[in-house]
């Protein structure tokens, strides 16, 4: 099978690491693709959400599957477009992946299918969460529990565009609940926890996500049975099946789970700690959930851990870091880590910095704290000026703030 990936970022390339690794692949491309992605295939310098251009990229190889990676070209419609040219795609159409691309229509879903989430506020008060509409990389969510908080939010907010939704405060244990379904099917995968916080203790600004780990402590088929199965029914009844992977942040409330945000993809950088605990083939299931038919498909994970550092510029969120050479991945990699390239280019021949999240540390041991000494020691082997990390990614399991 030959497939192409699209996306540049830290998921894609765990993506591409274990496609790589089935025996049903033949050729792995990717639009654009990274440093590491180019060391396991075929990198173009094609725009994800450029459809135009991917679906030539893909009639010009002769390629059999297109998995996408991020959510701005599905909300876009690339996979509408692919579709409707008769390419097997992994990831929703447009119409199915509002679920993320606006946060009304995805509580308009939630309460048809009635699916307990967030309640939203007809005002802004504190405490309160105030969330952009549309997409904002992950960083359009503002938890405020004072006035100057609420206040700095409404700004922030207001800076995207767009509309806003204001929600009550949830108090409990975050985690990230993921789905692959060919509309109906699905096949649950280990549930993990995101760190969205750029400083340790869960403070600073919100993030794209500084790191994770997984499993978490739960049963993720049953939440998959209550929490995601409703809403893939509600959006079939509508005639917008979601075919690709349904992703829901949870908070796990006294009250039980209630659903925060649901994305159209995979998490960043919740991928990078599932995938490796993944034993059967999953190149398998999503050709087959591509193909509207997960029946028989088995996804089994192992019963280790895996923790995810993600390094990252000294000025991220805000800004990003461009050419700084970066060293120490070798060291990193033979001290038995898995080092995946999230913001990362090569100019000159070197290894350089290129994005916010630069790369992404993962390490498995028998336990989460196991793979966690293992992430950090693999991390501090890694070095380019100012980089930074947080040093609590999975120290502890207990309550997280609610977004």
């Amino acid at each position: 099978m030959k497939v192409l990936l699209l996306g540049a970022g830290g998921r894609e390339h765990a993506l591409a690491w274990r496609l790589a690794a089935s025996p049903a692949l033949d050729e792995l491309h990717a639009a654009p693709g990274n440093p590491g992605i180019a060391a396991l295939g075929h990198c173009h310098p094609v725009r994800a959400e450029d459809a135009e251009a991917v679906l030539e990229l893909v009639r010009s190889a002769d390629l059999d599957l297109v998995v996408v990676g991020p959510e701005a070209p599905l909300v876009a419609g690339v996979a509408d477009e692919l579709r409707h040219a008769g390419v097997p795609v992994f990831g929703p159409g447009a119409a199915a992946a509002r679920i993320e691309g606006s946060k009304s229509f995805a509580k308009e879903v939630m309460r048809a299918a009635g699916v307990p989430a967030a309640e939203t506020m007809p005002v802004a008060r504190v405490p309160c969460v105030v969330k952009a509409d549309g997409l904002a990389a992950g960083k359009g969510v503002h938890v405020c529990r004072t006035d100057e908080e609420l206040d700095a939010a409404l700004r922030a907010t207001a800076a995207l565009g767009g509309p806003l939704v204001i929600e009550e405060l949830l108090e409990g244990e975050e985690v990230s609940v993921f789905a692959l379904t060919d509309g109906m099917g699905t096949l649950a995968l280990p549930a993990a926890q995101d760190f969205k916080r750029l400083d340790d203790g869960d403070r600073g600004p919100n993030t794209g996500g500084m790191g994770a780990f997984a499993p978490v402590g739960i049963d993720a088929e049953e939440l998959v049975e209550t929490i995601h199965r409703p809403v893939l029914e509600e959006l079939a009844h509508r005639g917008t099946p979601f075919v690709g992977a349904l992703f829901a942040g949870l908070m796990l409330t006294d009250a039980g789970p209630r659903v925060l945000e649901f994305n159209c993809r995979l998490g960043d950088p919740e991928t990078q700690s599932v995938v490796p605990l993944l034993e059967d083939d999953l190149l398998e299931a999503l050709a087959a959930a591509a193909g509207g038919d997960l029946r028989g498909v088995e996804l089994r994970a192992s019963e280790r851990a895996a923790v995810t550092v993600v390094v990252a510029a000294a000025d991220y969120p805000e800004g990003r870091d461009a050419g700084s050479p970066i060293e120490g991945i070798e060291d990193a990699e033979a001290a038995g880590a898995l080092v995946f390239h999230a913001g990362t280019a090569v100019r000159g021949g070197r290894l350089v910095t290129n994005g916010g999240r630069i790369l992404g540390v993962t390490a498995l041991g028998d336990t989460v704290t196991d793979a966690r000494t293992a992430a950090y020691a693999a991390a501090e082997r890694i070095s380019f000026p100012g980089a930074r990390y947080r040093r609590d990614i999975g120290a502890e399991r207990g309550q997280r703030v609610g977004r």
